[in-house]
């Protein structure tokens, strides 16, 4: 069932469209990863989605909410997200629950459970100021489920964070995607392939691949071998894509990439010639194309 229908969403500035005739739909229950290069379209469409940015023309459409302002169920985390840095934990998700008509004693309560769910149990009275920016990010999240929203909308909630932090917020999504949906926006790419259930690319303004990762995958994935050679001859490696099982060729920083028909027939040629041209090889790998690969045939195309 849709949670979320948007038809021919446009926004102009000028007489440039950085959003041009969006349609898609937002499962109930399922977590959409947003992806697109830089200057795809993808903060100015979680902005509209949000209700903080007017369309220039389309429709969004709340599925089974009569209420024309859809805010109240919305949970919004931008990119860089402000704080009162004077305040401590507990009392901006205090503020923030008040600020959503949840009286105060209900307030109080929301606010320590999601303090100890995010990990700032032991934070709660510290200053804001004094906050990691993982700790800042899970306080970010923790307030943007603070009324219990249906749709959680989170603009690359990761990409300013260490290893550290990152790791902690992306187990935090795992958890909630189990409760409200998802649709975050991520430059990191093996993240959309960790959590989501469904991917949109953008490019330039417009989708260009939409659906279920996985049923993409098996639509688009392809067999794969990488390889890596110390002593190649140049005459050799540029033959390669000549061979009868070789769909596509790349050969880039000393690392061979062959999509191929077949994986059991071009490993078992690949071993001969290797011997017989008495080649080190120092790496090998087979598999199937991925999401990055995908991506990058998308927005190229």
């Amino acid at each position: 069932m849709n949670l979320l229908e948007v038809g021919g969403l446009t926004k102009r500035f000028g007489a440039n469209a950085a959003v041009d005739g969006l349609s898609f739909a937002i499962s109930q229950g399922r977590c959409m990863a947003l992806l697109g290069p830089n200057g795809a379209g993808k903060t100015t469409t979680l902005k509209m989605l949000s209700g903080l940015l007017e369309p220039s023309s389309g429709t969004i459409r709340f599925i089974g909410e009569a209420r024309a302002d859809i805010r109240e169920s919305i949970g919004y985390l931008p990119q860089y997200p402000s704080f009162f840095n004077w305040m401590s934990g507990k009392e901006f998700l205090e503020f923030t629950a008040k600020l959503a008509r949840i009286p105060a004693k209900e307030a109080a309560s929301r606010a320590k459970e999601l303090l100890e769910r995010v990990g700032l149990k032991d934070a709660a009275k510290r200053k804001i100021s004094g906050y990691s920016g993982g700790m800042k990010q899970r306080l970010g999240l923790a307030q943007a489920v603070i009324h219990r929203p249906k749709l959680l909308i989170l603009d690359e909630p990761v990409s300013a964070l260490d290893p550290q932090g990152r790791r902690e917020v992306m187990e935090l999504l795992k958890e909630m995607k189990r409760e409200t949906t998802i649709l975050f926006s991520t430059h990191i790419l093996h993240d959309a392939e960790e959590i989501s259930d469904d991917v949109m690319i953008m490019d330039r303004g417009h989708i260009v691949v939409e659906g279920d990762l996985q049923q993409l995958m098996r639509d688009h994935g392809k067999p794969q071998i990488r390889i890596k050679v110390g002593n190649a001859d140049p005459a050799w490696v540029q033959g390669l894509r000549d061979r009868p099982f070789v769909r596509e060729f790349e050969f880039a920083l000393g690392l061979i990439t062959l999509q191929v028909t077949n994986l059991h027939e071009a490993r078992e040629s690949l071993f001969r010639e290797f011997v017989d041209q008495g080649l080190e090889i120092e790496g090998f790998e087979m598999g199937q194309t991925t999401l990055e690969d995908l991506f990058m045939k998308a927005v190229q195309a």
